[in-house]
């Protein structure tokens, strides 16, 4: 497998796992980055080495095919969510698509859930699983990952020390080995302290049979030795169908976004946002400021004395409706 390939497919992994992205829209990153190292390596180039005038020198490529502007502007997309995942995983130690203007497009908002719609994902993340422990661990689980706002990597590789006495901060590993101290909330520390009574008490029990302890907090039986994205994300659409949450709204990364997004609406500053999502460049953070500026317009909207006039001249009907 060339270098470019083995970037290609840790990139779709780590948008298939921890984006929850669809198998339409990997197959499309797929096609997009297909095309693009191609031309890097028609052109005697390499992914690890390329520069911002080379891939303006693509786009230019793309365009003299006739490629449409949504075309385009989509494998820019690509060619960025690419280098931005290869500079957080260090396997470039800069961006050289950070700056790069394309054709134009619509910037898509994440999506994220209300309050009310996370509470009650947490609780019914304790009512879901076979066994008590399987609720313990399901119900740290979520309220961790609320808490917290950490990638679902980081969430089911948490190492079991971080967690010991009854932490008030976290300690975090994040993309590119780089660490952060995270706060947990009084309800996430209390959830946390419920699994590790129940996974010592099992951790006692299994090695008084002579199997060796686990080092992470979510132990498993396959070959990772902890949780994986994948069976967390399934976790998390089962969960979300038992408390009445469209599913399709909810990922683990769904998850995170909701924890910034909640942060930003209540008043924390953004650089605080960025240092606990563990973002490398506030750039990357600041998708939350539009989140709260729609929110915001539709309080407006709901409140503002002169809206709510304006509705009762038109029968309820704001200008747009009456289009």
């Amino acid at each position: 497998m060339t270098e470019a390939a083995r970037w290609i497919d840790l990139f779709l992994e780590a948008q298939a796992a921890e984006l929850g992205a669809a198998k339409n829209t990997l197959l499309a990153y797929a096609r997009d980055l297909k095309d693009f190292s191609e031309w890097v390596e028609n052109q005697g180039l390499a992914l690890q080495t390329l520069t911002q005038p080379d891939i303006d020198r693509y786009l230019v490529f793309c365009d003299a095919q006739g490629l449409a502007r949504a075309t385009r502007a989509r494998r820019l997309s690509a060619i960025r969510q690419l280098y931005r995942f290869a500079f957080d995983e260090r396997l470039r130690a800069d961006n050289p698509a950070i700056r790069i203007k394309g054709p134009g497009k619509a910037q898509r908002l994440p999506k994220t859930l209300s309050e009310e719609e996370v509470s009650r994902l947490l609780d019914m993340a304790p009512a879901h699983g076979r066994t008590a422990s399987e609720r313990s661990r399901n119900a740290c689980l979520v309220a961790l990952l609320y808490a917290t706002g950490m990638r679902v990597s980081e969430l089911v590789s948490l190492p079991l020390g971080a967690a010991r006495g009854d932490p008030r901060m976290i300690l975090v590993r994040g993309k590119g080995g780089k660490e952060r101290m995270v706060p947990l909330s009084p309800p996430a520390r209390a959830a946390l302290s419920d699994w590790l009574a129940i996974r010592d008490a099992e951790e006692s029990a299994r090695r008084a049979k002579g199997v060796q302890s686990s080092p992470y907090l979510f132990a498993s039986g396959g070959a990772s030795g902890h949780l994986t994205r994948h069976r967390f994300y399934n976790l998390i659409k089962e969960i979300s169908v038992k408390a009445h949450v469209d599913p399709d709204k909810v990922t683990p990364h769904t998850l995170r976004h909701a924890f910034a997004t909640h942060l930003l609406a209540n008043g924390a500053d953004l650089r605080v946002i960025q240092t606990l999502l563990g973002h490398a460049d506030v750039a990357t953070t600041e998708i939350y400021t539009h989140v709260l500026e729609a929110r915001l317009q539709a309080l407006v909207q709901e409140h503002h004395p002169l809206a709510q006039a304006a509705r009762r001249k038109t029968g309820g009907k704001t200008s747009s409706d009456g289009q």
